[in-house]
């Protein structure tokens, strides 16, 4: 196999000398021919250098790997590099070779270099390959999650349909024919009901608190009780307050 390029794009400088060595010592022929330390920076040198990988950690300043990822359209493999495995989902849907969770060890990235060295000489049917990588990293994802509860939550934005992991979500609220999805970062709309999702959610860390209301128990900053005697619930990074149905209050007696 011809040697190749890659590039690695991560925001802390010691993950990308980690990650630079252990190439180094697992695939010697791979070239980095360039380091990024945010989003922007990535596409840059996608652009310039033109290589044949890149490792993309998700969470970056500007541009997160995953748009970065969207940006390039399969003008060069990907590997997404993360601490959290919740997002295996976007890296499956954003056509990435592989995962890697960090920290990232010798035997996790042998099994990457083996399935990209693989994906790369399959010129014959390289889109067969890519499926059984797929198969692979929704088995693994399956293998991770506690049987049973809902971990994502499927939105539409546009022509768009968007995955909200469910530790994201700070509250679900019922309006008009919809269900709000509140995080910290802004709010979707989605056609499943209150009653359907308190079926689906883990009943440990979600709490329906009114009628049309369920919480992340998570993101509670403060109970507080208003002049009426109803509680009030603060959530974490929320100006917003909850009420707190009297059907509910028992909840709460042990906080």
């Amino acid at each position: 196999m011809a040697n190749l390029n890659a590039i690695i794009a991560d925001d802390e400088e010691q993950l990308r000398i980690h990650l630079k060595s252990k190439l180094a010592g697992l695939w010697p022929e791979l070239t980095i021919c360039g380091e990024a330390e945010n989003g922007l920076e990535a596409l840059k040198l996608i652009d310039s250098c033109r290589p044949a990988i890149a490792f993309l950690d998700i969470k970056m300043p500007g541009l997160t790997g995953i748009e970065v990822a969207q940006k390039i359209s399969g003008n060069c493999r990907v590997v997404f590099i993360t601490a959290f495995d919740q997002y295996a989902i976007q890296a499956f849907e954003n056509e990435a070779v592989d995962y890697l969770l960090k920290p990232v060890t010798d035997i996790r990235l042998e099994k990457t270099i083996k399935r990209l060295k693989k994906q790369i000489s399959d010129i014959s049917n390289p889109s067969a390959d890519f499926s059984r990588s797929m198969d692979r990293l929704l088995a693994t994802l399956k293998d991770r999650q506690s049987p049973g509860y809902l971990k994502w939550i499927k939105v539409r934005h546009g022509e768009e349909v968007r995955l909200i992991a469910i530790d994201d979500v700070c509250y679900f609220k019922a309006e008009d024919k919809y269900t709000v999805v509140k995080t910290r970062d802004g709010e979707s709309l989605i056609k499943k009901s209150i009653r359907q999702l308190i079926e689906e959610l883990d009943p440990d860390q979600f709490w329906r608190i009114h009628r049309g209301t369920i919480i992340n128990i998570s993101r509670i900053s403060r109970v507080s009780r208003s002049f009426a005697g109803r509680l009030i619930v603060q959530l974490k990074d929320l100006p917003e307050t909850l009420t707190v149905s009297r059907s509910y209050a028992h909840l709460f007696k042990q906080m």
